[in-house]
């Protein structure tokens, strides 16, 4: 053996062989009890960051279950990523001098997608380089006809079952991007803004109204004051001047109305805050739309039609200022919706779109957690994941981008009724008339990837491994992802007719790692620099020290900083091993020689086996960081640095015996932490018993 292991010389090679042999294949163990994981669909045009490299977990548990003897599937897929994948390309046109409004539909769907297939598999080549062994035959891409079925099959039955409606509602829209986004996707930033006080004149005196949105104001239908507010005692339904307008609009009282907030009097637009929507809903006003979908003022706003939100803000306090309705102005910090991908403000708009009734879904989805069906690792996200569906609203899932899966919906423009399908085109409305059109808008895409389990297992012939066994991913998705599968993959297979509530559920355990951060514990981002592709590292480190430095130190749930120490010890760790194992090749001469048993190296064996249980009861309990520090401890500091000190000056045949079988049950419990190189070791001292990735986990007593 080499003095020095060369990560470079042997990663690439193995794997390749792995894969050329069948190894990652649930057929490798046909007799085997299924066990079943779904890699989380990874950006089919994205790039591989280190938050992807923590799906190691995922490789770990799929590699133990093979050893273990499970018929075991890790199925691999991609995500057409909707909204992420037309940013990119959006911006890519903007390069080149082009908008995404300079070409029809379907033209732009066509191009989008010629982009995404030029640039498919950057992921894959990825994931293999750092040893993931994934079955590829099986992979599954959200846009894959049969998946596309599948989900239109889905949208049908819920619109059958009157869990799918229409309706004109305030929705979250980037006037930037184009679309409108769930509650999930908008993000709060708080930010320094001002609060105008204007003066809104009654017929003796006026009140006095606190905004940090004076544009729309145009949209005002009603001045909202606590009724137990003593300063607006006997003004309900008096009317009250709306200024720059010809209006009059009422006061209100309302309970929800905070008398410590400015003056205590709000105004009311419905058209245009989440609050004030509902209120409107409430005392049945008007909703006037004063900002358009393109982020200009509409004509309800007079003058300042055609401006921007920001112009027509600045335009209006100088008019107010002038006619001396501003009373003053100061600074205050609060929370402002902004876009998740482009971070611009987010308008609520009011606007047609489909939606899905979400409390129906989420009573079972809370059960199958409560009862235990569905158990959340660590049990501390359920907390989480209950507030989530116990407080749900219904689920806007139409987007006004092209790319995607667009919604299978019609509507007639006799009676203006919609027509919904599996996909297909309908001849003609229910009403006769054969004027139909389609709605231009896309499915979420979380609603594509919702039902991700059972897409991926029905479309592949391997409905066998349903339930999936375990859904590994991050911690910061379970309610935007996690929970949606729950709901809809319960709901799927009731459809289906299947009544036992344990075939019921997508997945068994979740298993919710981690983020990692840069080296300060910020967060990585490509706006602030701070991004580390794990393959540059993989190829400094070797993709062992990589994996095994994610896992070790690093509890379930917990973020972690991306720690080059820890890369340095891990690749340390790696030369140990290979060091030990050069020893025990220099040694096979000595080994001729003949002796007796040693009770030590009964006892070290004993101890080996005591630690393979140990590993084996920190992986099925997923404290994949203890089995590592106990790995490392266990080999470096134990095995190492006094057993083989032990033995050297004593090697014959049967210590000998017994130094390769404790190095042997070692290598097998460190081989899904560190494949590559105790592939290498095994190939080098036991090459003629096979494969070490396909050889048996070591006993557990």
């Amino acid at each position: 053996m080499d003095k020095v292991f060369n990560h470079k010389e042997i990663e690439e090679k193995i794997y390749k062989t792995w894969e050329e042999k069948g190894f990652f294949k649930p057929e490798l163990n046909p007799k085997g009890k299924p066990y079943s994981i779904i890699l989380p669909p990874t950006n089919a045009n994205g790039a591989l960051h280190f938050g992807h490299a923590m799906y190691v977990l995922e490789d770990i548990l799929a590699r133990v279950h093979r050893m273990k003897g499970f018929s075991t599937l890790w199925l691999p897929g991609t995500d057409h990523a909707g909204i992420e994948t037309q940013f990119v390309f959006e911006k890519k046109l903007r390069e080149e001098g082009k908008s995404r409004l300079d070409f029809k539909r379907d033209e732009l769907f066509e191009m989008i997608k010629k982009y995404v297939d030029e640039n498919r598999g950057g992921i894959e080549k990825q994931l293999r380089r750092l040893g993931f062994s994934l079955d590829w035959s099986r992979e599954k891409y959200t846009l894959d006809k049969n998946v596309v079925e599948i989900v239109y099959d889905t949208f049908k039955k819920l619109f059958d079952d009157g869990l799918v409606y229409r309706a004109k509602r305030l929705v979250n829209y980037c006037t930037f991007d184009g679309t409108s986004f769930s509650d999930l996707e908008v993000i709060y930033e708080e930010k320094e803004s001002k609060l105008y006080y204007i003066k809104y004149p009654l017929e003796k005196g006026f009140i006095t109204v606190a905004t940090t949105r004076p544009e729309t104001m145009f949209g005002d239908t009603a001045v909202a004051v606590n009724p137990k507010d003593p300063r607006y005692k006997d003004l309900e339904g008096k009317m009250i001047s709306l200024p720059l307008t010809t209006r009059e609009i009422p006061v209100i009282y309302d309970e929800s109305v905070n008398v410590e907030f400015g003056t205590g009097a709000v105004k009311v637009t419905p058209a245009h805050d989440p609050n004030d929507y509902e209120l409107g809903k409430k005392h049945s006003l008007d909703q006037i739309t004063v900002i358009g979908f393109d982020g200009k003022m509409t004509n309800e706003a007079g003058e300042f039609e055609g401006l921007y939100i920001k112009q027509a803000r600045a335009k209006v306090i100088e008019k107010l200022n002038e006619l001396g309705f501003l009373e003053k102005e100061e600074t205050i910090k609060n929370s402002v919706p902004v876009c998740y991908k482009c971070k611009n403000p987010i308008e609520p708009l009011l606007m047609d779109q489909w939606f899905i009734k979400m409390e129906p879904l989420a009573k079972p989805a809370i059960e199958a957690v409560r009862s235990g069906k569905i158990k959340i690792n660590p049990k501390s996200f359920e907390k989480i994941y209950f507030q989530f569906l116990e407080n749900i609203r219904d689920w806007n899932v139409s987007r006004q981008i092209v790319w995607g899966i667009q919604i299978p919906a019609w509507k007639c423009n006799e009676c203006n009724e919609w027509t919904v399908t599996k996909g297909e085109t309908p001849q003609k409305c229910k009403c006769g008339s054969e004027k139909l059109e389609r709605d231009q808008d896309t499915f979420d895409t979380w609603f594509s990837s919702g039902q991700w389990p059972y897409a991926t297992l029905k479309t592949t012939d391997c409905m066998d491994f349903y339930p999936v066994s375990v859904m590994e991913t991050g911690y910061d998705i379970l309610r935007w992802w996690v929970a949606r599968m729950a709901m809809l993959g319960i709901y799927i297979r009731e459809k289906e007719g299947i009544k036992d509530t344990e075939e019921q559920i997508p997945f068994k355990d979740v298993v919710l790692h981690g983020l990692v951060n840069d080296p300060y514990g910020k967060k990585m981002s490509k706006s602030k620099g701070n991004v580390v592709n794990p393959i540059e590292l993989a190829d400094q480190y070797g993709a062992d020290s990589v994996r095994f430095a994610l896992v070790y130190g690093a509890a379930l749930g917990n973020d972690q900083a991306l720690s080059y120490p820890k890369l340095e010890a891990a690749r340390k760790f790696a030369n140990k091993l290979w060091n030990i194992a050069r020893f025990i090749e220099m040694k096979q001469e000595e080994a001729g020689k003949v002796g007796e048993i040693n009770k030590k190296d009964e006892e070290w064996l004993m101890e080996a086996k005591k630690v393979s249980k140990e590993i084996s009861s920190y992986l099925n309990k997923y404290q994949f960081n203890y089995a590592a520090e106990k790995l490392y401890e266990h080999i470096w500091h134990r095995f190492a640095d006094v057993y083989i000190e032990d033995v050297k000056g004593r090697i014959d045949d049967k210590s000998y015996e017994s130094l390769k079988n404790q190095f042997l049950i070692l290598l097998k419990l460190l081989h899904p932490f560190m494949p590559f190189i105790t592939e290498e070791i095994y190939q080098r001292l036991w090459s003629k018993e096979g494969y070490l990735m396909v050889s048996n986990w070591p006993d557990e007593v």
